[in-house]
């Protein structure tokens, strides 16, 4: 039973695919079939029920990868790290991305690289600046969460992530007391990551609210600013789950409820393929994508295609 049979399994255990797995493995969709089915033959078990998109993992799968799925996680970590220690990943690599999401999810995962001698630069943008840089050459990795369709790039999921409005708890509870939502939303100051505040509309439209026309109180492109006003009492704001959950904890934020639910990005890594030549980009890609998915698995239920962040 191969390393490799054992990584493939896991990979399109976690992204319910075998196309899928096969762009993150960077393999043929031949090439992840046969992997599973020698598995499949060592173990003497199905592991996956093959459906019209994608495949369901049966209790045999559901088994191994809860014996093995940290546990290779761990060890191919420790062969990354040994890899990275070689003349050819001696370097720097470039990773641009939205400050927020860069600070508070990205920058926790690059311990293994930078402990295996590679330097990171980060660079913040929104989406037109991570396309520019990737294509021009100024960049090596991008992260955005929307999945880019330019044919010069690829990208790969990681990271299925609720947004949600929230405000002080104080405003929260007038908020969710009101009779009428709409209308006691549209009485408050919003803050709003850019002037289309695309986040608010998507959200409004999704929970089936209208306040009419909308100008923010603040727009800042790093949504830390936004969180600290809120904390403040000051207005309310659409966040995602990793900014402001560790507030609602506290006890410092609340959500707002919302009559039908959260909305839900999904977030995506970014490369040009000519990047991969070099090993520690390629390095960084895999390492990046597995810590990543690990944080925050993706999420089987739909998300939104659309950019919040464009």
């Amino acid at each position: 039973m191969s390393l490799q049979r054992l990584r493939t399994f896991i990979e399109v255990y976690r992204q319910r695919s075998i196309s899928a797995a096969a762009r993150s493995l960077d393999l043929t969709q031949p090439a992840v079939s046969q992997h599973i089915a020698g598995l499949e033959s060592s173990i003497g078990r199905q592991l996956f029920e093959r459906q019209v998109k994608g495949v369901t993992p049966t209790a045999a799968a559901d088994e191994l990868a809860a014996d093995i799925g940290d546990r290779l996680d761990v060890a191919e970590a420790a062969l990354s790290a040994a890899r990275a220690r070689s003349s050819d990943m001696v370097g720097a690599i470039q990773i641009v991305g939205n400050a927020d999401f860069m600070a508070e999810v990205v920058t926790p995962q690059l311990i293994p690289l930078l402990r295996s001698g590679i330097r990171v630069r980060l660079q913040t943008g929104a989406l037109d600046l991570v396309i520019h840089n990737l294509v021009e050459g100024h960049a090596d990795l991008g992260i955005s969460a929307f999945p880019v369709n330019d044919r010069r790039l690829r990208t790969d999921a990681f990271r299925d992530e609720p947004v949600m409005a929230v405000a002080a708890p104080e405003v929260a509870a007038r908020l969710n007391a009101a009779p009428d939502l709409s209308a006691a939303l549209a009485q408050e100051p919003v803050l709003a990551y850019n002037l289309e505040q695309p986040l608010v509309d998507t959200w409004l439209r999704h929970n089936g609210l209208s306040t009419g026309p909308i100008s923010p109180a603040l727009s800042g492109q790093d949504m830390r600013a936004l969180r600290r006003l809120l904390t403040e009492g000051f207005g309310w704001a659409i966040l995602p789950n990793y900014l402001c959950q560790p507030r609602i904890a506290r006890g410092e934020l609340a959500e707002i409820r919302a009559p039908v639910g959260p909305v839900h990005y999904t977030y995506h890594l970014i490369w040009a393929p000519t990047a991969l030549r070099h090993p520690r980009v390629a390095h960084a890609r895999q390492t990046l994508l597995w810590s990543l998915r690990a944080t925050a698995p993706l999420l089987s239920a739909p998300v939104l295609s659309e950019s919040p962040f464009a």
